[in-house]
Parts: C-alpha cells; structure tokens; sequence
C-alpha cells in the first residue's frame, strides 16, 4: 500500500508546504526515518545523495521547531557551503507556512551578515563546521538549548578532514538533544563518532534490494538547464518512438513539461496525484490506444501502469534514488521488445547519476544532443508522408491559399518556396538557439572554444597529465581526446576543456578526488597581458 505525506503526525502547515513543494509519496528514507525522528530517536541513516534524505530530517525538525521562541532550536553540519545553501533551501521551502527561521553559515560570506542574522533570532542554523565553530568561538552561536543536531554526509566531512571540528561542536551542544547521523558509507571513525556522541541510535539502511537494471539499451544525455526542453525535443525528433513515457520529479513540473509539447505539436499528455481517477482512466485509455504518443508522469502516477508497447522511457528529470531509475527503466522493453532509457542530466546532476551508475553495477553510456541538422534527416520521411497525404486528401479547400500561392511561385522558384515552407515548420516546432552555457565563465585565457581551469594541487600530490585526464574523462562523461592543454606546477595546475563541457567540468570536479586527492577547482583568471 503505498504511503503518503498525509499520514504522518505532522502539522497541517507543513502538510502544507510539503503538497506545494510537489511532493507525493514519501522515498524509501522518508518513510522509515520521518517516524523514528518524530518519536524523538537518534537515528543513523546509511543513504546516498539524491535519496530524499533532506526533507527526511528536514519535514520532523520544522514539525518540532517553536517559531515562537528566538534562540537556535537545531543545527545541520554539511561538509561543503553549496550543501549547506541547498539544505537550507529545502528547510525555507518546508517552513512557508511555520514562520520557522532558517539560516545557512559558511565560509566566503562576510561574517557581520550572519551575526547580525543570529542577534535578530533564528531557530535553525545550516552550516559548514569551520564557520559553525568560528560563530561558537566568538560566542555569536549559542548551542546550549538546541534539541536537534544533524551530521549530514558525515563520510565527506571526516574525507575533508573536519572530524575534530565537529568533535568540538558536539562537545559545547546541549547534552539533551536529538542527534541524527547520515552517510553515505560507515567508516570506522563515523562508527566511533556515533558510539561516542549518540544515545542508542536507531540504525536506518535503505534496503538496496536487488539494484540491477533490465537489459534494455541505456543513454544519458548531458544538457543545461535552460536548454532542457530544446534538448527533449531534439532527442525525441531523432529517436524512432512508439510510445514513451517521461518522468519529471513533481506534479507541477508534469504539468509544466504536458503544456510545452503540447504547444509544440506533440501528442502528449500527463498524470499526476492531482487528477481524479476518470481523468487518470482518460488518459490511460488515450495512452494504450497511442492516440497520445507520450504520458508525461510523476514516479508515484506511473505505479501500475502496464502497458505493452512503452518503446522509450525518458528521465526528463533524473530519479530521485538508483530504485526508481531501476523501476521507471523498468517500464520498457517488455513482452521481449527491445526498449531504450534515456536519461537528461545537468552539470550538477552529474554526482548523482555516478551514484546511480555505482548501484545498478553498470555504466550508463553518453550521447550528444543531437544536431538540426541530424533531426531533418531523420524527419524527411515522416514530413514527405504528411505532405502527400494532405496533396492527396482533397477534402479542404484549397482556394483560401491560392492568391498568395500563386505570387510567391511568379516571384521565386518552386523549389526555394517549398524549403523555405519546411523551415517555416520546423523552427515553428524547435528552437534554433544554440547550446550556449548558462554558465559564464568569462575570460578565462583559454584558446578560442576552450575554458581554462585553476586546480589547487599540482605535482605535491603526483599529478600527472595521465592521471588527471583518466579522472576527469570519468567523473565528467566527457571523452579524454577533448580535454586541452594542461600545465602542472608544483602546488597548482591548468587544464583546458571545450567551452560545451565546461560547466559539467565545474560541477563534477568541485570538491572531488583526483590523482587521489581531495581537489578544489575554479575558472581561471586570464593571462596577464605582456608589454
């Protein structure tokens, strides 16, 4: 029986906040951690990224916050300041309707600002533990009456070196507290921080089941945010499909992507937790009579569809954990047919899908958006039948066009008419825009199409070209032969990489490993000028 949101004992504010954010059915973590942390447990959650574990301890902290009172009520530790902006994000979105005070402390923002933030009254501090232990020092964060603390990605912060920071902070907050625990992996030193510091702690492992994905054919495609849609609809005019589904991750965003392609001419529609069951049954019907050749659906709508002809399922948005990209690619591919998965990611997707790729024990092979030029081809054929059908149907009337027909064929000739009348179409249908990067990275001294890149290690760690390229080629998805120039100095190194993959460069190499060391990467400032 599948769970929802609704069933927990939670306030309906939050209840609230939780329907707007999108959310239907709890994920696997939420389901088991939410109830062990609303009955005020310890708790260590063994989960990856991308699991749903923010909302996890986030939706029971905002339930047992008091906005009413000032002082610092739960403190969040993350490993890095992007996580830390992230969760207090989620915590902002969560608290719409609490009023519940949320502030997110890191390092490279001026300190005044946060000070000041925290002398005004907030209840919910998210930071990383230099700058949490530089506010305690200073006296600016008191965490003597705190009753919540999370150790997120606690495995990152021990890789980071943060292990007795974060001793410190345990040891100056309030001994009656809550303390939850989440990790990806558990480290001996993660082991013995959780014997140390928590009080019998309720062990939560998602159940990995068995993680394999269904011999049916894989691809990922990397694409920008702003140029998703341009993106779907060049993958789908390329691909020979029968029927589709395509998942998004929220209702509202079903609804968003059905309106889209329906306004560029396809033949889709969605469903979703909101429609009522004769909606849902409508559109079922349409989908197995292919009347509709796409159902845009959320995870939890799509549960129980069965239906035999599904040729492709497209991740518009990427799953939420590695379970739901085994049960969505699931889908296809079935009464023996061959199916095909397609999955859309953005630069900073690109962790995830690795964590994906990790549990299903198989490598998910990237493919270029394809061209304009490669979608004409492809729909020569479909566009010559349509056009043949409408010279032979003659039960429109033609005359309506004739005038205008006729003066354009006194003026140009016949065949520069009917291409430019194909143009006219298919830019109607697809958006000519390049690929450009919502990324600007400025001038970075690079050759021209190339991006430049500051690495913070060098040859201190054994860097060489070859490790570098071997690492980069497989955090990234990007092909070794592409990468340009590089330069490896004795505490820092240069790397070009083409203009396109940049930003998934910079989100795939912030904060990663390579040539076995934890590294920090930046756009390069540009050379200096000589003379």
């Amino acid at each position: 029986m599948e769970m929802k949101f609704d069933e927990f004992e939670i306030s309906n504010n939050l209840k609230k906040a939780v329907k707007e954010m999108g959310f239907e059915a709890p994920s696997p973590i939420q389901e088991k951690v939410i109830p062990e942390i609303l009955k005020q447990h310890d708790v260590i959650g063994q989960a990856q990224t991308g699991t749903g574990k923010t909302a996890a301890f986030g939706i029971p902290l905002i339930n047992d916050v008091n906005s009413k009172q000032k002082h610092v009520q739960a403190l969040i530790l993350t490993p890095t300041r992007e996580l830390a902006i992230q969760v207090a994000g989620e915590f902002q979105k969560l608290s719409k309707f609490t009023k519940v005070q949320t502030l997110p402390v890191y390092g490279g923002q001026s300190i005044g600002h946060q000070i000041k933030t925290l002398k005004r009254g907030v209840q919910v501090v998210v930071g990383t533990p230099g700058r949490v232990l530089d506010h305690i020092n200073r006296g600016t964060l008191k965490l003597d009456r705190i009753s919540k603390l999370v150790l997120d990605e606690a495995d990152e912060m021990l890789d980071m070196g943060f292990i007795e920071d974060i001793e410190k902070i345990l040891q100056n907050a309030n001994e009656e507290r809550q303390t939850l625990l989440f990790s990806a992996t558990m480290p001996p030193a993660i082991r013995k921080l959780s014997n140390k510091y928590m009080k019998s702690p309720e062990q939560v492992t998602i159940d990995k089941g068995e993680v394999t994905a269904p011999l049916i054919e894989q691809a990922y495609y990397k694409v920008l945010e702003k140029n998703k849609l341009d993106s779907l609809c060049r993958i789908i005019d390329s691909e020979t499909l029968e029927l589709g589904i395509i998942f998004c991750r929220t209702k509202k965003g079903v609804a968003e992507l059905t309106e889209s392609l329906q306004a560029r001419g396809y033949m889709a529609d969605g469903i979703h937790g909101d429609l009522t069951q004769s909606q849902r049954d409508g559109v079922m019907k349409k989908f197995r009579k292919s009347t509709i050749e796409f159902l845009v659906a959320t995870d939890v709508a799509a549960r129980g569809i069965d239906v035999k002809n599904v040729s492709h399922v497209i991740n518009y948005d990427i799953p939420q954990d590695p379970e739901s990209y085994v049960h969505r690619i699931g889908r296809t591919g079935r009464a023996g047919k061959e199916g095909m998965a397609v999955t859309l990611v953005t630069p900073r997707e690109m962790k995830h899908l690795r964590s994906i790729e990790r549990e299903i024990k198989n490598a998910i092979p990237s493919r270029s958006v394809p061209s304009i030029e490669e979608v004409v081809e492809k729909q020569q054929e479909a566009w010559k039948h349509q056009v043949v059908q409408l010279i032979e149907d003659n039960e429109e009337d033609d005359s309506l066009y004739e005038n205008l027909v006729a003066e354009l064929l006194a003026e140009y000739p016949s065949d520069k008419v009917v291409s430019a009348l194909f143009k006219l179409a298919f830019y109607s249908q697809n958006d000519e825009r390049t690929e450009t990067t919502a990324y600007d990275f400025g001038d970075t001294g690079a050759q021209k199409g190339m991006t430049r890149f500051f690495i913070n290690v060098g040859r201190n760690v054994d860097m060489t070209p070859k490790k570098l390229v071997d690492d980069v080629a497989k955090l990234v998805g990007i092909n070794a032969k592409t990468i340009g120039k590089i330069d490896i100095f004795e505490n820092f190194t240069f790397m070009e990489v083409p203009e396109e993959s940049a930003p998934f460069v910079y989100e795939g190499l912030k904060y990663a490993r390579v040539a076995g060391a934890k590294i920090n990467l930046e756009p390069a400032k540009p050379r200096p000028k000589r003379g």
